[in-house]
């Protein structure tokens, strides 16, 4: 069979597979709306704001903000400035901050030496409903603009493109609510105390803030880009459309059948659903799987390695001009992270993040990888987000160099926790704080236990740990057994109740509250009582005072 004629087969299967499978989703998924009536705020030069509102005549209402000098003094541009839009107000105010989105901006500028809302000011209503920003520098600095804000600047391409859109932009809109948040997972912040923030870092949109130390997303800003839910080391955010579990048993199904059918292991390709998607043509070679998502952030390490681990030889990511620039360095961070791990087990490099160039010259770069071991399609299905990448890591390890080390990393969501055995009271406050059961109490001994694979290396044992015994260890620890089991960090015998013999406490927690109150005067007559569980130290106290009934008041 040649080349040519191989490749075609290829593309054949491709397209039965993918016409036979599916990302299962919710059949009627959550939804957030905007209602707008069209009233439109036109920021930038007041002769360029003038000329662009004389075209939307037909909004609702249209307002003002001069925040830049006049473009032009040409008499004859001027002459057409004076002429166009004459109902529209402008305002010369000094503007403070843009916020909101679709149906809800709010402007705030100075006034009188004070701040107001510009909406109440020029139109009585409580906000505008579209912004459109002629301003040289965009009154709203993001990577991802909130929907119905359009910042053209003096490019006369957009703002013909956003005079076209904004009139559409009257009426109620539905959008997916993409993400969603597991607080019981989140191990953003316990007890008042402030663990992981990865999500904050990354979303290139400003629609996670952590309000009252809880994890919120604002369904009317977010747009999607999954950077969160990639970020999440526990799995408290995860997408909606679809679901981590959802696109893990796609990808499952599309890698099994393209080799069951092919008799070759296939390359999976995630794009995003907009510019990636025009980018995928006929001329995608045959062993190609594109796999179309909202955003390519969506697809995180667990879904990268398990395609590998059930048996796909390469995991190509297409990263185009419309990504975020947060969003590629993310990827960026991941892909080189995955790549080390295969490195240390021995695997190539079969994460790659490629660019729309790489993407036209695809075939030479895959014919590379005919020549890499074949991986034996792991038996394990989609489950959590951590199991999932373990079970992937495991998995592709057998198929490797089997190797049993530990790869030390900074700044990873893996790792250990190690506990200065001489200082700790075995107070348990680690334990009761750990958001993912990686600290566990002995029951009914005296012990802390510690399963690593759990760790997500929050840091929230360590603040919450009054003795200040606990550090932590980020690396990635290849011997599963020893990552699965629940480790003994500590253990002592009980103390026992010196009256009636009960366990209590520990050893050294007694021993210590000896040491700090013991010779305190409210305690220095009855030290005893130190030692007795709480039931013995009460029937220690009645029966003095029995025998002593005026021993109190002394």
């Amino acid at each position: 069979m040649t080349e040519t004629t191989r490749r075609a087969r290829h593309a054949d299967i491709r397209s039965q597979v993918l016409a036979q499978t599916r990302i299962l989703g919710n059949l009627i998924p959550p939804t957030v709306s905007y209602s707008t009536e069209g009233h439109v705020l036109i920021l930038g030069a007041e002769d360029l704001a003038r000329l662009a509102a004389d075209k939307l005549s037909a909004m609702a209402s249209l307002v003002i903000l001069a925040t830049d000098d006049i473009s032009s003094q040409d008499e004859a541009h001027l002459e057409r400035v004076m002429n166009a839009a004459p109902d529209v107000e402008s305002y010369y105010n000094k503007l403070v901050s843009i916020k909101g989105f679709l149906g809800q901006f709010q402007a705030t500028v100075e006034q009188n030496g004070t701040q107001a809302q510009l909406s109440t000011v020029a139109i009585r209503r409580p906000h505008f409903d579209i912004v459109l920003d002629l301003s040289i520098e965009p009154a709203i600095q993001l990577e991802l603009l909130p929907p119905g804000y359009f910042h053209v600047g003096q490019d006369e391409a957009k703002l013909a493109e956003a005079l076209a859109k904004i009139p559409e932009l009257v009426g109620q809109f539905d959008k997916p609510r993409y993400v969603k948040v597991n607080a019981d997972l989140c191990a953003h912040n316990r007890n008042g105390l402030n663990g992981c923030n990865r999500c904050l870092n990354f979303c290139p949109a400003d629609a996670i803030q952590s309000v009252e130390k809880k994890i919120e997303i604002d369904p009317y800003l977010c747009h999607g880009a999954g950077s969160c839910t990639n970020a999440c080391p526990t799995g408290a955010i995860s997408y909606d459309l679809p679901n981590p579990q959802a696109l893990h048993s796609f990808l499952n199904k599309l890698v099994s059948r393209f080799r069951d059918e092919a008799l070759e292991a296939p390359v999976i390709l995630f794009h995003d659903q907009n510019q990636g998607a025009g980018l995928i043509n006929d001329t995608l070679p045959g062993e190609v799987l594109p796999v179309a998502l909202e955003e390519i952030t969506v697809a995180s390490m667990d879904h990268w390695l398990a395609a590998l681990a059930w048996g796909a030889r390469e995991v190509l990511v297409l990263n185009t001009q419309a990504t975020a620039p947060t969003l590629t360095a993310m990827l960026k961070g991941e892909i080189a992270l995955a790549c080390r791990i295969l490195a240390e087990m021995g695997q190539p490099a079969r994460v790659r993040l490629i660019d729309e160039a790489e993407l036209a010259a695809l075939t030479p770069a895959l014919d590379i990888s005919l020549d890499w071991p074949v991986t034996v399609p792991a038996a394990f299905g989609g489950g959590s987000k951590r199991d999932t990448l373990y079970a992937a890591i495991d998995h592709l390890n057998s198929q490797a160099a089997d190797i049993n080390s530990i790869m030390p990393m900074g700044n990873i969501p893996f790792g250990k926790v190690t506990v200065a055995t001489d200082n700790c009271t075995l107070c348990m406050s680690c334990v009761a704080i750990c958001p993912t059961a990686a600290l566990k109490d002995g029951g009914d001994e005296p012990k802390l236990l510690f399963t690593e694979q759990n760790c997500v290396q929050c840091g929230l044992c360590e603040a919450a740990c009054p003795e200040k015994v606990i550090s932590l260890v980020p690396q990635v620890n290849f011997d599963a057994p020893s990552r699965q089991a629940a480790r003994v960090l500590k253990e002592e015998k009980p103390f026992e109740c010196v009256r009636c013999g009960a366990p209590f406490a520990t050893q050294s927690m007694v021993h210590r509250m000896l040491d700090m109150v013991g010779m305190h005067s409210a305690f220095s007559a009855n030290i005893e009582r130190l030692k007795m569980c709480g039931d013995c130290r009460v029937k220690d106290m009645f029966e003095d005072i029995l025998q002593d009934p005026e021993k109190q008041l002394r």
